[in-house]
């Protein structure tokens, strides 16, 4: 259950926080983020705070912040339509109401001939046989079945917006995921240290070589088999290499010297004797841990992935959604260190896949205005939504593939 729990944390939190960085530079930017959803497909919970609706769907593999502007308006006032009209004390609209008029007597009724709610932001129509024009408030919402959806005026949209501000948009989420990743990783450097590279015995776990030959936290190793240790490598080498040989350790403890012989277990094919590295504690220590670890981190998924386009690392040794909770599942029962590593690694991963230059990904999107910025004019959104729209399917086919894959490695 702790497992179960665990993975959903960890895939929350990251979802959680690569939209929140889509949304909160969409918001600085004065876009109208209409949703802000975690996970897909069905809704599962949601409430309304400010502009927009925060929702939590059923399909855990992902999320994303609706921008005003990105996709057509759902809601269309048509000439000859009857609306229902509520305004403010200034006289503006601040409800049009197109369901239902009846249910709202307070309204004033319209049969319209014009409504412009992106630029002019007014209404024109017949009331009583005369005709009538009304300012609409930037903020006055439509009324549709007892749904409630506030409109979008143009200097409000995606598309209004600057190069600059809509690709700070785009690139926010991921982003925010490097940051997640140095901001957990830093966290474990402050409350359990930072590894050091010093021939000094850290912590040892009990009923291990190590505990069993008397070798306690703080001895310095001078020297393994005769050889002399400079750093906590050469002692992880040597006892790497040594499963089921004696080692004889010369120790330095507390200015004095002594020799311990210790024999390293096999696991798997290495040695090991129980130990763990030396640590150090400071804000400073933790800070570089967690910004060059993130580093390590981003270097290795991008050797793999160019290992994947050579062809040196086959598709079929991908992992989708299930592999991906399966390790997730395995680092919980690791403890809490192995998970915060691995929700870090996680968090990198998802920031450098959503940068990758495929459509329907962040990557593609910031390729786009990349383009525009080029030309000086933006792509026909037609064209550049058909493009997204193929780049979206070909993904949830490759997802399928690697979710396959994964099924038949489990079973």
């Amino acid at each position: 259950m702790v497992q179960v729990l665990a993975i959903v944390l960890v895939f929350g939190l990251l979802v959680f926080i690569h939209e929140l960085g889509h949304l909160l530079l969409a918001k600085r930017a004065g876009i109208l983020c209409r949703e802000f959803a975690i996970g897909m497909g069905p809704k599962l919970f949601s409430f309304v705070k400010g502009e927009t609706r925060y929702t939590l769907r059923l399909l855990p593999i992902g999320g994303f912040v609706r921008m005003a502007g990105e996709d057509p308006e759902v809601i269309e006032i048509h000439h000859g339509q009857d609306v229902g009209l509520t305004f403010d004390k200034d006289g503006k609209v601040t409800h049009i109401i197109l369901t239902n008029i009846r249910n709202h007597p307070e309204a004033t009724v319209v049969t319209v001939k014009e409504a412009d709610l992106e630029h002019q932001l007014l209404i024109r129509g017949i009331e009583d046989g005369e005709e009538v024009s009304y300012p609409v408030h930037p903020k006055a919402v439509i009324l549709q079945h007892n749904q409630e959806t506030q409109i979008a005026p143009y200097d409000r949209q995606f598309g209004s917006k600057t190069v600059g501000q809509r690709a700070a948009a785009i690139f926010a989420g991921p982003l925010a995921n490097f940051l997640l990743a140095f901001v957990l990783l830093t966290g474990l450097g402050l409350a359990y240290g930072v590894p050091v590279d010093k021939p000094i015995i850290g912590q040892t776990i009990p009923d291990q070589p190590a505990a069993q030959a008397g070798l306690k936290q703080g001895d310095k190793v001078l020297s393994v088999a005769g050889k002399p240790m400079n750093t906590w490598k050469d002692i992880v080498q040597i006892v790497s290499a040594s499963p089921g040989k004696e080692l004889t350790f010369v120790i330095e403890r507390e200015g004095e010297q002594f020799s311990v012989p210790v024999t390293p277990v096999k696991e798997g094919e290495i040695g090991k004797i129980g130990v763990y590295s030396p640590t150090s504690k400071s804000p400073l220590g933790a800070a570089k841990y967690g910004a060059v670890t993130t580093y390590e981190f981003s270097k290795l998924i991008y050797q793999m992935l160019g290992k994947l386009f050579t062809g040196q690392v086959p598709v079929q040794e991908l992992s989708g959604p299930v592999g991906i909770f399966n390790y997730t599942y395995k680092a919980a029962e690791n403890g809490l260190v192995v998970l915060v590593q691995w929700a870090a690694a996680l968090s990198v991963n998802l920031g450098i896949m959503n940068l990758l230059p495929l459509p329907a990904l962040d990557g593609g999107r910031l390729v786009f205005i990349g383009i525009e910025a080029l030309r000086g004019r933006p792509i026909d959104p037609q064209k550049e939504g058909m493009v997204h729209f193929l780049g979206f399917a070909f993904l949830m086919v490759l997802i399928l593939v690697v979710t396959w894959n994964d099924i038949q490695r489990f079973f």
